[in-house]
């Protein structure tokens, strides 16, 4: 099938449109050894590492960890 024919069988389908979601604050949290880091952790209840870059709280699992669903609906 060339990319004429597939374009061809997305006519008519649905528009997916997926909104970004954007956080309702943010703060930069520094520590000074990975014991603080531990303990932070430990305190708020989630895994963090030297490498965690965010995170939302409470805790809000990946999109890979979320199950997608089709519904087709006539």
């Amino acid at each position: 099938m060339n990319k004429i024919e597939a374009f061809k069988e997305w006519v008519g389908m649905p528009e997916f449109v997926q909104e970004k979601k954007e956080p309702f604050s943010k703060i930069i949290i520094r520590f000074e050894n990975e014991s603080d880091l531990n303990d932070f952790s430990e305190k708020i209840g989630q895994k963090l590492t030297p490498k965690t870059k965010s995170i939302w709280h409470p805790h809000k699992p990946h999109r890979r960890d979320q199950q997608m669903v089709f519904i087709y609906e006539t």
